[in-house]
């Protein structure tokens, strides 16, 4: 989703030279892509750190703890593209 508005946003400015020569607008455009990369990286780590868990309360002698602290199987974070509408931005 913000990888697709990020792409429209990089269309707009192409058709705006003042804007894209803007020091505030390419400020905007490297913290939009950083701000990408850091939820990118956070739903990876969070997805290892459930297969981690899982693994272990899955397994031997852990799982006998696991039982007794009704721990239970965790999902992954999976992301519905369909299901979220992306903020528009008008300059």
């Amino acid at each position: 989703m913000l990888t697709q508005a990020l792409g429209k946003l990089l269309i707009i400015s192409e058709a705006y030279p003042d804007l894209k020569a803007n020091e505030n607008f390419l400020s905007l455009q490297a913290e939009l892509s950083n701000t990408e990369g850091r939820v990118a990286y956070s739903r990876s780590y969070y997805n290892e750190s459930v297969q981690i868990y899982n693994t272990r309360i899955s397994s031997f002698p852990s799982n006998i703890y696991a039982k007794m602290q009704n721990a239970t199987i965790k999902e992954f974070f999976i992301t519905d593209e369909a299901a979220y509408v992306a903020p528009k931005a008008q300059f």
